[in-house]
């Protein structure tokens, strides 16, 4: 059996494809560099993380690009011996307007080596691209209507979704060719968008996602004879949701792709969160499921019981063991590579921000602007996969200055963090300090749960390393800290670990990430101070 779901933690907007008996799924990564994760598998049931293609300036800068900007929905395809991956770098959020830029990118093999990007267009984001049994190719994207507030002659606002366009791509001159047509106006549902095209038994089927990102998220299925339509509406409208279902342990489901295996089963992915017990708040962010499908009689695609909501549980097409239990992860900075489990945020020199040479058996982060910069920022850090974990770490650092700081932080953006820090005191003395910002948007605001900051003592000629740690269980994250190792004791109240998550400060539709923990360096006089951590440990309870 395999359990949904299967790629837990930040892993939204699934895009599968097959290549022999290799299966493949490219996930967004938002503000989060490198950009895009990319998971392999042979059974459906245990991923590896391949690779993630988007690491270099010439792909992907994203200095500047607010919260959960950056890589949305992308699209990855296999044929003519190549690699497709097709993504948008949303560079706007708010307001009326969206600048969002869909690039091209392909590669021999799913390791590269990646190609520099062909710009294909900018008129909406969730693009994907269909090879056609002709040979032709064909970009698909949702097109933003900035107008979506303006009334129309019947006194109704249009929306900011204004249909599902399709245009052909020429590859040997590497652009987008002939007339534009919008091929699909989407449901009642509205909020249409994330298209993938599929041709089976004589249809094109269209798969869009629908809803928008919370609670009423959905998948919807239409159908033509012909590729530019017209399509008509799925008997059932949506393939998959749990919009009907408020008991389902699975909710916010949407946005995924039909896969074939090699002996004619179908299987869907789609996103899905799983919100904290009692609370409509997902810290684990959206995450990757898989269900089966079958094709009916009909001649429309079903899940096997015509019930929209997809299971939690699922036979695998192999007899290969079953998924891993709980993560227990105890990471060393001792082979010069950072592990891949890490990302940071935005910026495509990672040299500027952190070392795993300077200080062979450590990681080095370079102090650099504050924890809620859109530009340059030290934070390296991983996803939270499982509600109840436990993570620490050991740092060591000189700060000479009240505005430098490092240490371990619990993290979703820059509105959304608590963060135990080693800073100095207005009397210059060395001590340990709680932030946190529990989603004040827009103005970020930071408050001090530390009535006062615990000051550290010294030990010998130069301050000794501080271990940091954190828990949390649920909705509650309690920090602790060390001065010998294994000396822990808490530090600071309970906090609310709950707003770490989609939903909390703005609410749904509005944040698209997931909760991370990691570590942290700043120094906001401009030197580049560093912090020095020894090792990182992860657990899942």
């Amino acid at each position: 059996m395999l359990k949904n779901p299967i790629l837990p933690g930040f892993n939204p907007d699934p895009s599968i494809w097959r290549v022999g008996e290799d299966y493949y799924i490219a996930t967004s990564t938002f503000e989060w560099y490198p950009g895009v994760q990319i998971h392999h598998t042979r059974d459906l049931v245990n991923w590896t993380l391949a690779c993630r293609p988007l690491t270099r300036t010439s792909q992907l800068d994203m200095r500047g690009n607010p919260d959960s900007c950056g890589i949305w929905a992308p699209c990855l395809s296999w044929s003519d011996g190549l690699f497709w991956l097709i993504y948008t770098d949303v560079k706007r959020l708010d307001g009326s307007y969206k600048d969002a830029h869909n690039y091209l990118v392909t590669a021999p093999a799913i390791e590269g080596p990646w190609s520099d990007p062909v710009h294909l267009n900018s008129s909406g984001f969730d693009p994907s691209l269909f090879h056609d049994e002709d040979g032709r190719k064909w970009f698909l994207n949702m097109v933003w209507n900035h107008h979506g507030k303006r009334p129309g002659p019947d006194g109704v606002e249009p929306g900011f979704f204004g249909g599902i366009l399709i245009q052909e791509y020429d590859a040997d001159s590497q652009k987008l060719i002939g007339p534009v047509t919008n091929i699909f106006a989407g449901s009642k549902q509205a909020l249409t968008e994330a298209p993938h095209l599929l041709r089976h038994d004589g249809w094109y089927f269209l798969c869009t996602a629908e809803g928008g990102t919370g609670y009423d998220h959905a998948i919807t299925y239409a159908r033509s004879r012909s590729l530019l339509g017209p399509y008509e509406m799925h008997p059932d409208i949506h393939l998959m949701t749990t919009k009907d279902a408020p008991d389902s342990k699975l909710q916010r489901v949407g946005h995924g792709q039909l896969v074939e295996t090699p002996d004619g089963q179908f299987f869907h992915t789609f996103l899905c969160s799983r919100p904290l017990d009692g609370l409509r708040r997902s810290p684990l962010g959206r995450e990757t499921g898989i269900a089966p499908v079958v094709y009916g009689v009909d001649g429309w695609f079903h899940t096997p019981d015509r019930n929209p909501v997809p299971p939690e549980t699922v036979e695998s097409v192999t007899a290969l063991p079953t998924q891993a239990g709980p993560e227990k992860c105890h990471y060393e900075f001792d082979n010069g590579r950072l592990p891949t489990d890490f990302q940071w945020l935005r910026t495509p020199e990672p040299d500027r921000i952190f070392s795993t040479v300077a200080r062979p058996g450590y990681l080095r982060l370079i102090g650099r602007e504050s924890i809620g910069s859109w530009f340059e920022q030290s934070l390296v850090a991983r996803r939270q996969t499982a509600t109840s974990y436990s993570a620490e770490t050991s740092v060591e650092f000189q700060p000479q200055s009240f505005q430098q700081m490092a240490g371990l932080t619990a993290y979703y953006n820059s509105t959304k963090f608590h963060y135990l820090c080693v800073s100095l005191n207005k009397e210059g003395q060395r001590v340990l300090d709680i932030q946190s910002c529990p989603g004040d948007w827009p103005n970020g605001d930071v408050t001090y749960p530390l009535a006062q900051e615990l000051v550290l003592p010294e030990i010998g000629p130069k301050s000794g390393p501080v271990w940091l740690g954190l828990d949390v269980r649920g909705a509650h994250l309690q920090f602790r800290f060390a001065l010998e190792e294994g000396a822990w004791q808490p530090i600071g109240p309970v906090l609310d670990a709950s707003v770490i998550s989609d939903e909390g400060g703005r609410g749904e539709h509005s944040s698209f990430t997931g909760a991370f923990v990691g570590m942290a360096a700043q120094d906001l006089t401009g030197a580049g101070l560093g912090a020095d951590f020894s090792y990182f440990r992860y657990d899942n309870f």
